[in-house]
């Protein structure tokens, strides 16, 4: 299983690295053989002595250069971080990114070997459209990817989901994963208001790869919860 923790533009330098410090005590003693990923804001970004893996929420598809804002390659080369986020809702809607502008993201750092959690994920209006509309657009944010990348992981998160406490019903999900599983051979997360009180049922679920979590993951002892709840799985 995988259990990822998107800080978003939260937490500090500081916060992050106290955070750190007690995520990996807690897994040292703990031994829990899933892979446990942390996207700091990019002025947290550092080296953790812990086996977690540490990622980017976000970098611009250039080594170095004149782009002020952005970190590149080089950045992120300097604490080996080479595991990016792409395609975040957040990134499409509230930042413009175009599925033009995520493709050349993606390759870009695709022939630079990142691990690559891509997410893809409908609006409301498009869920209460049905789901042959809701299929078509996941599988629009799916084109140009290549969905044998050996290191992509795929993350669907609900856009409504995101942040409101509101989550699909298990059945759902599992009917939403299976749809995608047909697609797409890598592992699967689900992302979208994952909490402790949730992530048991998600994560037995067969189709889920483990979760991608948001605002639960601000607190260390609600992080460690959901990761216990991966002993859970049937």
């Amino acid at each position: 299983m995988i259990v990822a923790a998107n800080f978003k533009t939260n937490m500090t330098r500081q916060s992050t690295r106290e955070y750190m410090d007690v995520l990996g005590a807690f897994l040292s003693k703990a031994q829990y053989d899933d892979t446990i990923m942390v996207f700091p804001p990019a002025t947290a970004l550092d080296r953790f002595d812990a086996d977690i893996v540490i990622g980017a929420q976000n970098a611009y598809a250039t080594r170095n250069g004149a782009y002020t804002g952005e970190i590149g390659l080089e950045q992120l080369e300097e604490f080996d971080i080479n595991t990016l986020l792409i395609g975040h809702s957040e990134r499409r809607h509230v930042l413009g990114e175009t599925q033009e502008d995520i493709i050349h993201k993606f390759n870009f750092f695709k022939a630079q070997g990142f691990k690559i959690i891509y997410c893809i994920g409908e609006p409301i209006e498009i869920r209460e459209s049905g789901s042959d509309a809701l299929m078509e657009y996941l599988e629009c944010q799916l084109d140009g990817i290549d969905l044998g990348y050996d290191g992509l992981i795929v993350a669907y998160e609900p856009v409504w989901a995101i942040g409101t406490g509101l989550t699909p019903s298990t059945d759902d999900v599992l009917l939403i994963h299976n749809a995608l599983k047909k697609m797409i051979q890598r592992p699967l997360l689900y992302g979208g208001s994952v909490k402790p009180e949730n992530a048991k049922a998600i994560m037995a679920l067969s189709s889920v790869d483990g979760v991608l979590v948001g605002g639960a993951s601000l607190k260390i002892d609600d992080f460690k919860s959901i990761i216990q709840s991966t002993d859970s799985r049937i």
